[in-house]
């Protein structure tokens, strides 16, 4: 049997090597156009800002040790130009002799990963694209002539990491992102919390700015700023390269990626396709995703191997749990974010945080910021996500896990979690995530948004904020009043017969004062997250009273 994988790096490496411990007499061969065929692709930016100090460090298998290894038959530097699935052929091509040859099949397994996205700019040619080691080399030996400026186009993941890698060496860099916000997978007010960082290291970034024009010097924006930038980088995202699917006459899904079942196979049964080509199957409704990473492209070679083996394979489907670097600070999401629960239509519960790290008596307890989705009837976890200097992994990989074996959020505290003061609190990040996510269950508490606070503002409701007195004057929500929750029971007779939002620094004293006002029956709905929220939000544009 003859197995030939389009294609190296995580998805056909992870592929080629399992086929290879399943059966040692199938005849594997690995095509890869490019003059690596395994390498951390993930790790490309921190080898431009010299975190990375060898490129060796990043080739994890060679031609050769794959040959000594499994016995591979790795032909790099040779490009596939053509597929006949009829006659179970491929043309290859080499790229350093031209030399042409066929090759026959019985399977054929598709990873030809995804191409920069490239906007037809002018200019756009100078500048640098991040997907393979050659691109690294030639970003690198651009980065070692020290640019007096540069410009990042894109504020997602691999834009983000150019940007905090290039101000690594010193270089003044601009990041340009034409939507609202970085990062789309998160919501805005956990994105603010990115951009601040960036700038707080020095990164300008400009939102809902788009470049029209690359010019010698820099960029022009749509706006009409010019922007200096010596070296320019294209980060606005990649597309799925579905050439050699479309050649092979496989279907390509509604996402533009080559369609596949649950065992990775495509609309011709002798063809697979993984990896950043393939679209995924969604966990929550079953539809098409695209969602570009190492593990998932790992995870689809092991299933293509198993299920051309004759293995039982369990159909796999895409959470998008992803997580990112930005100088001190981690950033994970898991699941939905609150924008595409609103296109699907689903009600849901938001539940905003901000606890410490570990315990706050230890030493070096920070604060982190965590949303939680939950679906309002079923109490069903949609997505997550964090912010923050230390234990944001921990917790987002503890709720992907739980989105995936089916808690409700409510059972989230009841979670046994590993606990001594250098590492966690008695109460979890956690499990308060779950007590909260309860107490909304039972109709405890009510609760509203940032995004909520104005319009119930103009429907007459008082704001109450229940912070100490110091912590009110160093800023507040415009239009609140002060009364401590601690004072709280001696102004209970002005506020009865009100309608009162209370609020406080993270959300959990705000708690306890509406559960008090409840009791004695004022209309109260507590800020969720509180005034740390609303200052992360959009909302913090309006003027704060500060003094």
């Amino acid at each position: 049997m003859r197995i030939i994988v389009i294609g190296g790096v995580a998805g056909g490496m992870s592929a080629a090597t399992r086929l290879r411990r399943l059966d040692e007499s199938a005849e594997i061969i690995v095509i890869e156009r490019s003059g690596y065929v395994s390498y951390a692709n993930c790790g490309l930016p921190y080898f431009v800002g010299g975190v990375i100090e060898d490129e060796d460090d990043l080739l994890l298998q060679t031609p050769e040790s794959l040959h000594e290894r499994f016995r591979l038959d790795v032909r790099v530097l040779s490009e596939v130009v053509s597929v006949d699935a009829d006659q179970r052929t491929v043309s290859v091509r080499s790229v350093s002799t031209d030399e042409a040859y066929d090759l026959s099949y019985d399977y054929l397994i598709l990873s030809p990963g995804a191409t920069p996205v490239v906007p037809p700019l002018p200019g756009i040619e100078r500048a640098l694209p991040l997907r393979t080691v050659e691109d690294v080399e030639a970003l690198a030996g651009r980065v070692d002539t020290s640019p007096r400026s540069a410009v990042v186009i894109g504020g997602g993941f691999i834009g983000i990491e150019l940007a905090e890698n290039l101000r690594h060496r010193g270089i003044p860099v601009t990041l340009v992102e034409a939507s609202s916000q970085v990062m789309a997978p998160l919501d805005p007010e956990m994105a603010s919390m990115v951009t601040d960082e960036l700038e707080r290291h020095g990164v300008r970034v400009l939102l809902n700015s788009s470049v029209a024009e690359v010019t010698p010097t820099g960029v022009l924006l749509n706006t009409g700023e010019a922007v200096d930038g010596e070296l320019v980088v294209l980060a606005i995202g990649v597309r799925p390269d579905t050439r050699l699917a479309l050649a092979a006459g496989v279907a390509i899904g509604a996402r533009g990626g080559i369609a596949v079942d649950e065992f990775n196979r495509t609309s011709n049964s002798n063809i697979y396709a993984i990896g950043d080509a393939a679209e995924k199957i969604d966990a929550f409704d079953g539809g098409a995703s695209l969602v570009p990473l190492a593990n998932i492209a790992n995870r689809q070679g092991r299933t293509v191997a198993d299920h051309i083996m004759g293995l039982e394979v369990a159909p796999s489907t895409t959470i998008g749990t992803a997580i990112v670097k930005v100088f001190d600070v981690t950033v994970a999401a898991t699941g939905m974010n609150e924008k595409r629960a609103i296109a699907q239509g689903r009600i849901f519960r938001v539940i905003h945080t901000h606890p410490k790290s570990h315990a706050g008596y230890y030493p070096g307890a920070t604060q982190m910021a965590l949303k939680l989705i939950v679906d309002s009837a079923s109490d069903a976890i949609l997505g997550a996500q964090g912010v923050g200097f230390d234990g944001v992994d921990k917790r987002i990989d503890v709720i992907a896990t739980s989105l995936k074996a089916g808690l409700r959020a409510s059972e989230l505290a009841e979670l046994e979690l590993a606990y001594a003061p250098p590492y966690g609190s008695a109460k979890d990040p956690i499990n308060m995530l779950g007590y909260i996510a309860d107490n909304l269950r039972q109709g405890l508490v009510n609760s509203i948004q940032w995004s909520e606070v104005e319009d119930r503002r103009n429907e007459g409701y008082l704001l109450i904020d229940v912070r100490t007195a110091e912590e009110f004057v160093k800023g507040s929500i415009p239009g609140a009043r002060n009364i401590p929750v601690d004072n709280l029971r001696e102004h209970l007779e002005g506020l009865r017969g009100e309608q009162v939002v209370v609020y406080c620094q993270v959300g959990q004293r705000g708690h306890t004062a509406a559960r008090l006002l409840a009791d004695e029956g004022v209309a109260v709905v507590n800020l969720d997250g509180g005034y740390a929220t609303w200052r992360n939000s959009p909302a913090r544009n309006q003027p704060e009273v500060l003094v």
